[in-house]
C-alpha cells in the first residue's frame, strides 16, 4: 500500500477520445445529505462508454460545467454496476451499511415539468452517472438514495452490473404495451437487443424474430430467446418475416443499433397499426418518407433508459424469468480496463456482448 491509499483510490478517468486513465483520484467526498457513497463490486462497460472512447466527447461536457453536477472535461465512467453501502448521507432513511445495491443511472434534478409528471429519464438536466457525473470504474461512487434498488437475498453479484442494460429493454418493452401472444421483431442482437429480445419473451411475446448479421451475436440471439434469427445480408428479411406471420408483418418492431438504414428496417417489418420503438442512439439523420406511416397508421416510439424499469429487471432475476447468463462475456479487474475491457470492444466487437470490471483487488 502507498502513502495515498487513505486518502486516494484507483479509477478510470476519461480524459479525451482514446485517452482513457487508470490513475489515483482522490476518495469521493462524504456523501452528500440524500446521497448514498457505494463500494462498487461489478461495473459493466456500456456502449456509451465506448462511444466516449473512440468518438468522445459525446455526452461528457467539456464546453461548460454540467449544470446539475459541475462536471467538466474529465469524468470517471462506468454506470451499470452494483456494490455495497458504505456510507450513508445526513437523511437517508430505509438503508444501512453493508446492503447489497444497485443504482439507476438517471440522477435528474426534481423539479422540472418532466420530473413532477414521473418522467425523470428525460428531466431537462439530466446528468447520466459516469458520464455527467463521476461514475462507477473506481472503488467508491457516490449516488442520490432516490435512485437506489435494495438486492435480495441471495442474488448473483455479476447479475447486479446487468440490470442497467436490462431495464433498458425493460422501458422499450413497456413503451410498445402488452406483447402477450404477439409477434415481435428486434433489430440488432448487441447488449440492448439482446437485452430486449429476453425482456420481450418474459413479457409474454409469443414469437420474437430477430435480424442479425455478426454470427456470434446470432447465436447469442437464440441463448437469449429469439425464436427465429435472419441474416439480412443472407436473405430477404421482409419477405422471411411476412411468411412467418401469415403475410401481415410483427405486431411490434425493436430497433436496438442507432443506424439510419436499420430505423427504416424496423419500421418496414411491421403491419399496418403496428408499434416500432426505437431504442438505438442514433448519429446522424436518415431518409424517411413519412407518408408511410399515415398509409399504414404505424406508430413509431422513442425511449431513452428507463423509469423505474430496476424493479422489475430484479425481480425477473431472482425468480428466473431474466437468464443474465449469456450477456457475461469477459470478466476483468480494473488495471484492465482499457487493454482487456474497452480495446476489446473496439477489436472483437462481434464476439463480446457485456465486459463486466471489479475495481476491486483482482
Amino acid at each position: 500500500m502507498n502513502d495515498l491509499s487513505h486518502t486516494h483510490m484507483r479509477a478510470a478517468v476519461w480524459h479525451g477520445r482514446h485517452d482513457i486513465r487508470v490513475e489515483q483520484v482522490p476518495l469521493p467526498a462524504d456523501p452528500a445529505p440524500g446521497w448514498v457513497q457505494i463500494k462498487v463490486d461489478w461495473c459493466g462497460i456500456c456502449g456509451s462508454d465506448l462511444h466516449e472512447y473512440v468518438a468522445g466527447p459525446v455526452f461528457i461536457p467539456v464546453e461548460a460545467p454540467h449544470p446539475l453536477t459541475g462536471i467538466q472535461g474529465q469524468c470517471i465512467l462506468g454506470h451499470e454496476f452494483c456494490g455495497h453501502i458504505a456510507k450513508l448521507g445526513e437523511g437517508v432513511e430505509g438503508y444501512a451499511v453493508g446492503d447489497p445495491v444497485a443504482a439507476d443511472a438517471c440522477q435528474h434534478c426534481g423539479t422540472c415539468y418532466y420530473c413532477t409528471h414521473g418522467l425523470y429519464n428525460i428531466c431537462e438536466r439530466l446528468a447520466f452517472t459516469g458520464l455527467m457525473n463521476n461514475g462507477a470504474f473506481a472503488e467508491l461512487v457516490n449516488v442520490p438514495a432516490n435512485l437506489l434498488y435494495r438486492l435480495p437475498q441471495g442474488f448473483p453479484a455479476e447479475a447486479g452490473a446487468l440490470i442497467e442494460p436490462l431495464a433498458v429493454g425493460m422501458h422499450a418493452v413497456k413503451k410498445a404495451g402488452s406483447l402477450l401472444g404477439q409477434t415481435v421483431v428486434v433489430v440488432g442482437a448487441g447488449t440492448i437487443g439482446l437485452c430486449t429480445i429476453m425482456c420481450a419473451k418474459a413479457a409474454g411475446a409469443a414469437q420474437v424474430i430477430a435480424l442479425e448479421m455478426s454470427s456470434a451475436r446470432k447465436a447469442k440471439a437464440k441463448e437469449a430467446g429469439a425464436n427465429v434469427v435472419l441474416d439480412p445480408s443472407q436473405c430477404d428479411a421482409l419477405a422471411e418475416i411476412r411468411a412467418l406471420t401469415a403475410g401481415l408483418g410483427a405486431d411490434v418492431s425493436f430497433e436496438c443499433i442507432g443506424n439510419k438504414h436499420t430505423a427504416k428496417l424496423a419500421i418496414d417489418t411491421i403491419r399496418k397499426a403496428g408499434k416500432c420503438v426505437l431504442v438505438g442512439i442514433f448519429e446522424e439523420p436518415s431518409e424517411f418518407n413519412f407518408f408511410e406511416l399515415v398509409s399504414t397508421e404505424k406508430q413509431v416510439l422513442g425511449a431513452l433508459a428507463y423509469n423505474g424499469e430496476f424493479a422489475d429487471v430484479i425481480a425477473f432475476i431472482a425468480d428466473g424469468r431474466l437468464d443474465i447468463r449469456p450477456l457475461v462475456t469477459g470478466r476483468i479487474g480494473l488495471e484492465q480496463i482499457v487493454e482487456l475491457g474497452f480495446e476489446e470492444l473496439v477489436n472483437n466487437k462481434e464476439e463480446n456482448v457485456k465486459i463486466i470490471v471489479s475495481p476491486g483487488v483482482r
